[in-house]
């Protein structure tokens, strides 16, 4: 198998996490409200990005190990994230034809003391499941593929694009809230996720048939 560069670790990384965590659910409702309320946007955005942080860096010093100790487990990885990936894009190309719109005033307030906002994010955060299986499982799974700083490299680059999202949406909130009131926003978001997805699919299958 080719060893990817130490830029297309990062690249990777960037793409993968990005494509996992804009879409729509609670914890980005959340975060997307707050910013329109401009009340404790940063404490917000800093807890999401910090609970992104560790769970990622979980997968990739922790799992991505375990199967990297494993020529099977490794095998089964790449070709059960490929598989994930494909579907994960499929949805997304699904919800493409049939768009949805996001309504802020929707989304649970947790105005009032640092703690109480603190707690209602990280119940966000955390209690969702789909979080560990993209962060810990899947992204740790694909890690696995990278050894040394390639592999820190696609971590940093998987917890940059949770810092890029959570706080461009919680300052941008002003800005995209009009915007993504529209169904024809969520359609082309959708639409590059689903590139996205299918993109980095495409790469693990090539990957492995070039080895």
């Amino acid at each position: 198998m080719q060893n990817p560069t130490n830029i297309e670790a990062l690249l990777q990384g960037f793409g993968l996490s990005m494509g996992l965590i804009i879409a729509i659910g609670s914890q980005n409702a959340f975060v997307l409200r707050q910013g329109l309320k401009r009340e404790r946007v940063f404490l917000v955005a800093t807890v999401c990005f910090l609970c992104d942080a560790t769970l990622i860096a979980a997968g990739a010093a922790g799992f991505g190990t375990l199967v990297a100790s494993s020529p099977l487990a490794l095998l089964i990885a790449l070709w059960g994230g490929s598989a994930f990936l494909f579907l994960y894009g499929l949805r997304a190309f699904r919800c493409a034809l049939h768009p949805d719109t996001l309504d802020p005033a929707g989304a649970s307030d947790a105005s009032g003391s640092a703690a109480r906002v603190i707690l209602s994010t990280l119940a966000l955060s955390l209690l969702n499941p789909h979080v560990y299986l993209d962060t810990v499982i899947l992204l740790g799974s694909l890690a696995a593929r990278f050894s040394g700083a390639s592999r820190l490299l696609f971590a940093v680059g998987a917890m940059t694009a949770s810092l890029v999202w959570f706080y461009g949406i919680g300052y941008g909130a002003r800005l995209l809230a009009p915007l993504f009131g529209k169904p024809a926003a969520w359609r082309l978001l959708d639409a590059v996720v689903g590139c996205t997805m299918w993109g980095i699919a495409v790469s693990l299958v090539r990957s492995r048939v070039a080895g």
